[in-house]
């Protein structure tokens, strides 16, 4: 790591209480919490971009989805006893009904509008074939035992298929086996709209300083256990400091989590997955389809590549997606360099990531084959959710870039398929690493974050007692308290307006 060479004579406009790179949905979030704890919490949020929310919190980089668990099959995996696993489903639900209720505390007092960033549309699980099936069919049945999914609904009918999802049904084969669940409680979210809302509130404040076209270049914590950042912008370079800083850059964070030389960060590398997206040009289908349908992944498909036919909101205006489909970059970041990946290959994480590639060959042949596909490839996919697609209809855009987390352990690399959150041992750093499900579950992961290193605060009466005005549920169990969630679904349906 090189040296930053610090006056000490910095001026206190470029000294803060924390510093948040990047200005995604990640880093704002967190910024909002620490508001409405402190508000007199001086901020420093820096982003490489023009403006915030452009790169993973973007409507169009991100799926949009209020990961609930309602329709994604990925989070319910098959075991071998013939019943899906429930837990990781149970435990994403629950961090959602957190976000919700965020939301709904901040609309309540005037801080957010939801029809700024929030549509209510129905999620649908739909598989074809005896065997998806059968495995749709145990899901449900598992699932409707469950408070958080009591509401889901099973047809296998295709008049009340077709009338879940018009599109989907027409022209299908009448001897196909086809199944679908629905829940209709299911949200469409505008993370990047979300995010500016969060940050434009904070701004008003004074209590946020939001740098863009700004670049940290480098940091390091100095003698008087404060962090320097060195920031490259427009206006030339600059050091800031700050006691706290977190790296919320999306895959932007793993060359800065490396560069700042805490023993938590090493051995981490990464595997980075881009995507593809087929956008709808025909205003009928778009009108005639509202709903997030997803269907089953591939094997060896990354979690980012499970395939759905999606109303999304983009810039208010509502639009039809279909994908992702996966390949390979070596970016870290939509916007970022083809160096990204081989500048992150270091001696603790080289073995490690070479591990993970052979033990992983799945993974390594879908990317493969992905890479391979042709336009007819895309819409021969496409063909299984629309039979009647027609080709003219659907042009091929960039979608975000992921990367997926390797983790150095005992028993060699690991591939991470979710959210990894790394904080040194003093609580003075917190870096953000991975993707799913990400944006929904922003508010839970933060205040892990909060309670790793804001602990002294966190137990505070003080910052107990405003928690619990923004998030009256803080503290209880949402899984298995049945009254409780229920209770803070009715605040959180009545406050955003959930139909």
């Amino acid at each position: 790591m090189s040296v930053l060479f610090i006056s000490d004579s910095a001026g206190s406009e470029n000294r803060f209480d924390a510093v948040l790179v990047g200005a995604g949905i990640m880093s704002a979030t967190l910024a909002m919490l620490l508001h409405e704890l402190d508000p007199d919490i001086r901020l420093l949020i820096v982003e490489r971009l023009s403006a915030p929310g452009l790169e993973s919190s973007s409507a169009f980089n991100n799926a949009g989805t209020g990961h609930a668990a309602n329709c994604e099959l990925n989070y319910t995996p098959l075991q071998s006893d013939g019943t899906v696993k429930t837990s990781k489903a149970l435990t994403i639900n629950s961090s959602f009904e957190q976000s919700l209720e965020f939301w709904s505390s901040l609309t309540e007092k005037g801080n957010l509008d939801p029809t700024k960033f929030l549509h209510f549309l129905p999620h649908i699980s739909f598989v074809w074939g005896e065997k998806d099936v059968g495995f749709l069919k145990q899901r449900f049945k598992q699932l409707r035992h469950l408070s958080a999914f009591s509401t889901i609904e099973w047809s296998s009918d295709r008049e009340e298929l077709a009338s879940w999802m018009p599109i989907v049904m027409r022209g299908r084969d009448p001897s196909q086996v086809v199944a679908a669940t629905r829940i209709q409680r299911g949200t469409d979210v505008d993370f990047g709209a979300l995010t500016s809302a969060y940050l434009d509130s904070l701004i008003l404040t004074g209590a946020l300083d939001l740098r863009c076209d700004t670049e940290v270049i480098n940091l390091e914590r100095n003698e008087n256990e404060s962090w320097h950042l060195e920031l490259k912008g427009q206006s030339g370079n600059q050091i800031v400091q700050a006691p706290f800083v977190f790296l919320g850059a999306g895959g932007g964070a793993l060359p800065l989590l490396q560069k700042s030389g805490i023993h938590e960060g090493q051995g981490y590398g990464g595997f980075p997955v881009s995507g593809q997206w087929l956008i709808c040009s025909d205003m009928d289908l778009i009108g005639a389809h509202e709903a997030k349908v997803y269907g089953k992944a591939k094997l060896g498909a990354p979690p980012m590549s499970v395939p759905h036919l999606d109303s999304r909101w983009i810039a208010g205006r509502r639009s039809l997606l279909f994908g992702p489909y996966a390949g390979f970059s070596t970016k870290f970041l939509k916007n970022g360099s083809s160096l990204d990946w081989f500048r992150s290959l270091k001696l603790n994480n080289f073995g490690s990531m070479i591990q993970v590639g052979i033990e992983n060959m799945d993974l390594v042949k879908y990317l493969l084959r992905q890479l391979r596909q042709t336009d007819e490839d895309r819409i021969d996919a496409l063909l299984d959710f629309l039979p009647n697609a027609n080709l003219q209809d659907w042009n091929l855009d960039i979608a975000g870039q992921r990367v997926q987390i390797i983790k150095s352990t005992s028993q060699g690399g690991t591939l991470m398929m979710g959210t990894e959150v790394v904080t040194s041992s003093d609580g003075s750093l917190a870096a953000l690493l991975g993707a799913s499900p990400g944006a929904s579950t922003a508010v839970t992961i933060m205040l892990e974050i909060l309670n790793r290193c804001w602990r002294e605060q966190m137990e505070s009466d003080l910052w107990q007692e405003r928690i619990r005005q923004i998030l009256p549920s803080f503290g209880g169990d949402l899984i298995n308290d049945v009254d409780l969630l229920m209770r803070t679904r009715m605040r959180s349906d009545y406050l955003l307006g959930i139909e």
